[in-house]
């Protein structure tokens, strides 16, 4: 018996199909600029958690002194 996963990661297809549903909601023009956003968000999310993670390990190291 073959077991289906509901939930898994899109084949080829389905990220065609995912990929031409983005070009028409938003255009070809917009995709460069919709690219840059996300690339400046994730640059700040793991900025933010490189800070957090810093400012861990200097408060367990004054713990330890």
């Amino acid at each position: 018996m073959q077991t289906v996963l509901a939930f898994g990661m899109p084949g080829g297809m389905e990220w065609v199909i995912i990929v031409l549903v983005i070009v028409l909601l938003f255009g070809a023009k917009k995709i460069p600029e919709l690219a840059k956003g996300l690339g400046r968000g994730i640059r700040e999310f793991k900025d933010a958690t490189k800070e957090i993670k810093e400012e861990i390990d200097e408060g367990a190291k004054e713990i330890k002194k």
